[in-house]
């Protein structure tokens, strides 16, 4: 432990609010809150704890701390600071998964759509559908019984749907709103468990098309019948009250939990929420914590009662979300949290074997790489790699893994400017001075391990700008391949060795993802700008075609053989000259020498 922390720990308030940890680099790895920080921030400081809090204190190098007024302040500053600094170690408040709803709208002529937001436009929702499949099944049946708008065509300009009586909205007549209003109502009656009459119906009908002889109708309806039994009676379980509830129930274990959140909708239990997640909290806080993201951040709709666990603080969730909160402790109700209790326990049981063999391939692999490098453990790791033709089109590729995971959203793509041929070394200086120089200027994070495609050559490249030119100390390794173009050994120090990694172990296979990845990144790009440089020199030949006409003609065609194919009609609807869609036929179709 260091001196700030350690001086910072002796000055700890006795009062609720939230905290949050620090790297070396100053980058917000963890946020966390409780009713008193100075017995929650101390906590992560003395005793023992489970692997993945001792990685997160051992990369904890400061941390800062916020004081609130209540628990539930505290509750709400913690989500919203999550959502600005996004750490690496928050999993649970992370994740921006939104479930779909079905929605009517209030237009003149009304649609039925499938949407993930919900908002505040008069529309009416339905919902939510935590099984994606469940709500395009119940659209598609709704969108087959009940004709609303399909399409934007203008009344009197049919469309498809319209032929199959599934959008009266541009026939010559629309319905009325009045009508309208009566197919919503419908519609309506239907989401909220009146299915069972239109399920009468549609028997009645069935009968009456058997009896007519007609066979076809009859086995569409029965079809219909079919598929409402399958989307709307999954399941069985009821409430007789008919009030709408989610029922929370939880699990936790080794540091990591999970809440099962049951949706019980007209007194009926539809669909259920499964989140497992690692947490360095008291369970009873991180369960809260998750409920109050579950509906602030994740945009659920609230309904009109929740039910929770025996022991959680049902004040403090009241205060957060303003909605009726019970502990049942009798009756059907209990029975329901209890299954998710149940449920949530089998699925922490059943998903931590793949949580631990995750980790194994990931965390626990690069901490074994620093190990066996020596050096602190890489938790973020930038891999470079050059491609080129003999110098021409040169380019280079970065890729990022953090925790031993890609995150593509760093991947960086790099165009060389300044080397001419094929000179790999130079090539490598180019693209880490200006990686890196980008880096410092703009205080992006730095990485903990550079790795090079290559050798020592390669290595001294790097190292020499990194260390003589822009004043840094990364370690620079790199990664040799055999005679089959397969990664055979990591290169480290001065001079370069290999590093002794077992060819069956996590670590090995972890730089050998890492060089597989960085390779096809940059041989994707190296083809990409080869495939467009050589269309366009044939086009530049040309009379006629300049820069204007000869991106018309790539965005249209996407490639030299297209437009060969193509007839001087089909150049000449782009809006080109019929002579210059002559002189570009006969240029591409002519033989070459």
């Amino acid at each position: 432990m260091n001196k700030i922390i350690q001086e910072k720990l002796a000055i700890l308030p006795a009062q609720p609010g939230c905290y949050l940890m620090k790297d070396k680099h100053g980058t917000v790895i963890y946020v966390g809150k409780s009713k008193t920080l100075r017995n929650r921030v101390r906590s992560y400081f003395t005793g023992a704890h489970d692997k993945k809090t001792q990685r997160l204190v051992q990369e904890t190098a400061d941390f800062e701390y916020m004081v609130t007024s209540s628990e539930a302040e505290a509750l709400i500053l913690e989500m919203n600071l999550i959502k600005k600094y996004d750490p690496k170690y928050n999993v649970m408040l992370k994740d921006d998964k939104s479930y779909p709803y079905l929605k009517i709208t209030t237009e003149r002529h009304p649609r039925l759509l499938i949407t993930r937001k919900v908002k505040k436009d008069k529309g009416k929702y339905f919902g939510p559908y935590p099984n994606v499949l469940a709500a395009k099944e119940t659209k598609k049946l709704l969108d087959r019984l009940y004709p609303l708008r399909k399409c934007n065509n203008p009344p009197g300009r049919p469309c498809l749907y319209y032929h199959m009586n599934q959008c009266l909205a541009c026939s010559e007549t629309p319905p009325s709103k009045e009508e309208y209003q009566a197919i919503v109502q419908e519609i309506t009656s239907f989401l909220q468990g009146g299915y069972k009459e239109i399920k009468k119906t549609l028997e009645k009908k069935m009968y009456e098309a058997s009896e007519e002889m007609n066979f076809e109708r009859a086995k569409e309806l029965r079809d219909q019948i079919q598929h409402i039994e399958a989307v709307m009676e999954r399941q069985k379980m009821t409430l007789n009250d008919e009030v709408d509830r989610d029922i929370f129930g939880y699990s936790y274990d080794k540091g990591w939990m999970c809440v099962q959140v049951f949706f019980v909708r007209q007194g009926k239990l539809i669909e259920r929420d499964v989140s497992i997640f690692p947490f360095f909290d008291d369970a009873d806080e991180a369960f809260l914590s998750f409920i109050g993201a579950f509906y602030l951040h994740k945009q659920h709709i609230k309904p009109k009662q929740i039910l929770v666990p025996i022991g959680t603080n049902v004040d403090l969730i009241k205060k957060l979300l303003h909605v009726d909160v019970h502990t049942p402790f009798r009756g059907r109700k209990k029975d329901l949290v209890e299954l998710a209790m149940k449920n949530a326990k089998i699925a922490l049981e059943e998903k931590f074997h793949l949580i631990e063999r995750d980790e194994e391939r990931t965390i626990l692999a690069v901490e074994k790489l620093g190990e066996a490098m020596n050096i602190e453990t890489p938790h973020r790791i930038e891999a470079f790699d050059n491609s080129n033709i003999q110098g021409t089109d040169p380019v280079s590729a970065m890729v990022v893994f953090i925790d031993g995971k890609p995150s593509k959203k760093d991947y960086r793509k790099y165009k060389i400017r300044l080397v001419e041929g094929p000179d790999d070394y130079e090539t490598m200086r180019e693209v880490i001075r200006r990686r890196y120089t980008r880096v410092l200027k703009e205080n992006l994070p730095l990485p903990d391990l550079i790795v090079v495609d290559g050798g020592k050559g390669q290595m001294n490249a790097a190292l020499d700008v990194l260390e003589n030119e822009l004043n840094l100390d990364i370690p620079v390794c790199g990664l040799a391949k055999d005679d089959r173009h397969r990664t055979s050994e990591l290169l480290y120090g001065n001079p370069p060795q290999p590093v002794p990694l077992a060819r069956n172990s996590q670590e090995f296979y972890l730089v050998q993802r890492i060089q597989d990845e960085v390779h096809r990144f940059a041989i994707s790009f190296h083809r990409q700008l080869r495939g467009k440089h050589a269309f366009q020199s044939e086009l530049d030949k040309i009379p006629g075609v300049g820069e204007k006409r000869r991106k018309l003609l790539f965005t249209h065609f996407q490639s030299i053989e297209e437009i060969k194919k193509a007839s001087v009609e089909n150049i000449t609807k782009l809006g080109i000259p019929k002579n210059v869609a002559e002189n570009i036929i006969d240029h591409l179709n002519q033989p070459k020498n």
